[in-house]
């Protein structure tokens, strides 16, 4: 059983003990914390955001002629950026094609 099933089997269960008069003393249920779309989006697209922001950053200090960045740090931050802005947009793809999907189903 999931746990969405398991809680809605104990609402059930004191329902049925509230209409019978056997309701006992109250006991506090922790509810677990529901996952938060949006702050999960938010969070994965800071990530991508500042990968394309350190790849930008390094590329300019090359430009510039620092010692301390080389080619090779330039190149693989700019290639992590540009794979994760990537993964989001097939991600954002997906999304939407879910939607559009869910959207035109008959009810």
């Amino acid at each position: 059983m999931s746990d969405m099933q398991i809680n809605q089997v104990l609402q059930q269960m004191r329902v049925l003990a509230a209409s019978a008069g056997l309701e006992g003393p109250k006991v506090a249920v922790p509810q677990p914390a529901q996952p938060n779309f949006a702050a999960a989006l938010k969070q994965s697209m800071d990530k991508v955001n500042s990968a394309q922001q350190k790849g930008n950053q390094l590329a300019t200090r090359f430009e510039m002629g620092d010692p301390d960045v080389d080619l090779a740090q330039v190149m693989i931050a700019t290639q992590k950026a540009s794979i994760s802005f990537e993964a989001t947009m097939q991600v954002r793809n997906r999304l939407v094609s879910a939607y559009q999907d869910i959207m035109n189903m008959q009810v």
